[in-house]
């Protein structure tokens, strides 16, 4: 599955648009999760533990959006961008979004 952040794909054509396609993860910090955290943020700097959590929840999102993007017959996803949420404290959901396509190589 080809991804892009831009509106095509270098190289290629767009030969079907297929709609909008969408992965959503919900995910909350453990206690462990918390507590590491909470230690970490009194040094200051980068916080692994939530940086940890945020990758892994960005990753989920993508693959579930790229997942209904093949559902849908697609090879491409364009336009794709991230979105999250805080649903309630502690509790974030993540959404991954773009444009399902079918393209095609340019000729030469």
């Amino acid at each position: 599955m080809m991804v892009s952040t831009t509106n095509d794909i270098t190289g290629f054509k767009i030969v079907r648009h297929l709609g909008i396609v969408r992965g959503i993860t919900v995910r909350s910090r453990s206690v462990v999760g918390n507590f590491v955290g909470g230690i970490q943020s009194m040094f200051g700097g980068q916080i692994g533990a939530y940086v940890e959590l945020a990758e892994t929840a960005r990753q989920e999102a993508f693959d579930h959006m790229c997942a209904h993007a093949t559902q849908g017959g697609a090879n491409a996803v364009v336009g794709m961008r991230y979105d999250a949420n805080d649903i309630m404290d502690g509790i974030t959901e993540v959404l991954a979004y773009g444009t399902a396509v079918w393209v095609e190589p340019l000729s030469a």
